[in-house]
């Protein structure tokens, strides 16, 4: 589970950096990332 969990960590951090330009769009990319990862830990 906890090799899972630091795969989808890595893939979602680099799509995060590839994907936005801005300080705002970083933060939201966190933010999305940290909900996705509640999500997958309460299933």
């Amino acid at each position: 589970m906890k090799k899972i969990i630091g795969a989808l960590l890595s893939v979602m951090f680099m799509f995060s950096l590839t994907a936005c330009e801005t300080t705002k769009g970083v933060g939201k990319d966190i933010q999305n990332a940290g909900e996705k990862m509640e999500e997958i830990i309460s299933d």
